[in-house]
Parts: C-alpha cells; structure tokens; sequence
C-alpha cells in the first residue's frame, strides 16, 4: 500500500479500525488507492454516520423522549 494513503488511514481512527474490520480494503487499496474514498463512504454507512442515519436516529430519540413525557403525564393524571 502506497505510504500516503496509509498515512492518511492511520490519521483517521474510525476509518483504520473499519480496515482492520474489513480486511479487503487492504487489497483493494494496494491495487487501487483511488478508492480510498469509496471506503470513507461505506465507512460513514457502517459507522451510523450518513444523514439519513442521524436524522433516524434522532427521530428516534425524539419519539422516546415523547413516549416518556406521555407515560408521566398519564401516571400524573391517575394519582
């Protein structure tokens, strides 16, 4: 593999531990280290990462914590 795109996998934690997961990247860079960024982008997918990720997330987030607030309000009313 070519020092500059080790050096750049290294510099970036997430992304050394998703190839140390995913062994092919090694290959696959070694042929090809143009492809470094197709593996930041599947990176960012297995990591959570993406937009549509995080708004799931805090949608989620947002319907626990109404869920919650709900849950009070009706122990609330029955004391």
């Amino acid at each position: 593999m070519r020092v500059e795109v080790l050096q750049q996998v290294r510099a970036n934690p997430e992304l050394w531990k998703y190839m140390r997961i995913h062994p092919h990247w090694y290959r696959k860079l070694s042929r090809n280290p143009a492809s470094l960024a197709e593996m930041e982008k599947e990176s960012r997918v297995f990591y959570g990462r993406t937009f549509p990720q995080r708004m799931d997330k805090i949608q989620n987030n947002v319907n626990l914590a109404s869920m919650l607030f709900e849950m009070v309000r009706q122990m609330g009313q029955q004391s």
